[in-house]
């Protein structure tokens, strides 16, 4: 294929993908405003007026600033690309590098600049989204000063972590032959389980304090379901996610002998004991059902196909020119392909989404169903109706919208389908 055509492909998913989310949002916006004042029937007496017009307020804020994302992210990718932006960074990088650092230096530093050019152009979004419309609708609790320590601990994680996983990548695309990618495969999927071991004990607790569940009653309950589940993990943790947000959540993190339940703090104050019982069942539903294993097998098959991919655009010098960037003549080009193949290859993701939330919510019923056998639906409803009003989540958003974004089912559908299970 020559330039021209990896230019017209590009540009027919640039177009079509953002046409696609445009749409989706302002039905998304038209479908949630046109319901916010009448709370649903199924809902009457559970859900305040007040409550559910904050939670479609806050769908319609959050899609509008959305639509200003997805405007400024296509200029930034056309500038990148076609306008010129990378090339004129790899043209100022290169000579100030090759030389001092070598090829291999070279090629972390341009990922390193355009790394960080890339994150500041996005910080301005993410002060608005914490500092604008979260706090605004009552979620925000950072103070500036613990947004910044958050962005300064990320940079130290990105630059120490991320540079020499990306130096090891970008080494084997030079001397692992025309398989390199098959390589670089391997080594990125056992870094990424070994992550999921290290997470919780070594990063996660740079950013939050995690407490032993000091509630011996809330102790012994959760025991109990988890034995009744044959599930272990290494402790009970609370989380002080209240200092960030108000919104609420519990999770299991880590794999084999390092897993470890977690409870923000803030569920904890709101839910009830029996409540956080059915919301842990359905959790380890999750780990009945295996989807967590189905998870990281589709993560393994579709970055599999992504190095794939990459390999044999590496070797397409009409990808490059096609992009905007023509090849180095003196420098190795593999930096350059990683991050065109980056830029460009969410947009085909994108439409490869939809199939993935599918399953997504089809592991939620499943979940759903199995915390009924484990706890108590009546209580998993409760817990839900709580948490919907609490994290602003609206019940009427628009059906097409869901099937394409939602990777958990609508909270009308969830609470259908508890009424049709057989509860315990």
């Amino acid at each position: 294929m020559g330039a021209s055509t990896f230019t017209m492909i590009f540009l027919v998913l640039l177009v079509s993908s953002g046409v696609v989310q445009a749409w989706l949002a302002r039905r998304q916006i038209r479908h949630v405003s046109a319901l916010r004042d009448a709370v649903p029937t199924d809902f009457a007496g559970q859900v305040s007026p007040e409550g559910h017009a904050k939670a479609a307020d806050y769908s319609c804020a959050n899609e509008r600033f959305g639509l200003v994302k997805l405007a400024f992210g296509t200029l930034v990718l056309l500038g990148w690309t076609l306008f010129g932006g990378l090339d004129a960074l790899n043209a100022w990088i290169l000579p100030h590098t090759l030389e001092p650092l070598g090829p291999l230096g070279y090629q972390v530093a341009l990922v390193f600049a355009f790394s960080l050019i890339g994150s500041t152009l996005d910080l301005p979004f993410d002060w608005y989204s914490h500092f604008r419309i979260e706090q605004r609708f009552g979620f925000n609790r950072m103070s500036i000063g613990l947004w910044l320590s958050d962005l300064i601990k990320n940079l130290i994680l990105s630059t120490v972590i991320g540079l020499p996983l990306i130096a090891v990548v970008l080494w084997l695309m030079g001397v692992a032959g025309s398989l390199w990618w098959l390589w670089a495969w391997i080594f990125w999927m056992a870094f990424n389980l070994l992550l999921l071991v290290l997470y919780p004990m070594f990063i996660a607790p740079l950013f939050n304090k995690f407490e032993p569940l000091q509630d011996e009653a809330l102790q012994q309950r959760v025991s109990s379901l988890m034995q009744r589940c044959g599930f272990s993990a290494k402790g009970l943790f609370v989380m002080d996610g209240s200092k960030r947000s108000a919104q609420s959540n519990a999770y299991f993190t880590g794999i084999g002998s390092s897993k470890r339940v977690v409870f923000y703090d803030t569920l904890l104050a709101r839910l009830t004991h029996s409540e956080l019982e059915a919301v842990l069942a359905h959790e380890l539903g999750h780990f009945h059902h295996r989807h967590i294993v189905k998870l990281i097998a589709q993560m393994f098959i579709a970055s599999l196909l992504a190095f794939a991919a990459l390999g044999w655009l590496a070797e397409q010098d009409a990808f490059f020119a096609g992009l905007g960037v023509p090849p180095n003549a003196t420098a190795p080009n593999d930096a350059l392909a990683l991050l065109l193949f980056g830029l460009s290859a969410p947009l085909a993701g994108f439409f490869l989404a939809p199939l993935m939330n599918l399953a997504s919510r089809r592991h939620e019923f499943e979940a759903d169903a199995y915390a009924c056998d484990k706890a108590s639906g009546a209580e998993l409803r409760s817990a839900l109706l709580k948490l919907t009003e609490d994290n602003a989540s609206t019940l009427t958003p628009e059906p097409l919208y869901v099937r394409f974004y939602y990777s958990h089912p609508p909270m009308t559908e969830r609470l259908a389908a508890l009424r049709l299970t057989p509860m315990h």
